[in-house]
């Protein structure tokens, strides 16, 4: 693997920030609807943002 710049490693950081608040934010959101399709819906985002996540954490050997 290359080495990442600084810029890249800072940039990475805002968005696993960003990634894991919409994560959160979205579990959240799930666990309080009451409409189950609109729950299942952000239940779906919160997963797909945990994946997003994770692979940033990977690139930088987390």
């Amino acid at each position: 693997m290359t080495q990442l710049t600084s810029k890249e490693l800072t940039m990475i950081s805002d968005a696993l920030t960003f990634e894991g608040l919409i994560c959160k934010k979205a579990r959240a959101y799930s666990h309080t609807l009451t409409d189950t399709d609109l729950a299942e819906c952000m239940t779906a985002i919160a997963d797909e943002h945990e994946r997003r996540y994770t692979r940033l954490l990977e690139m930088i050997g987390g």
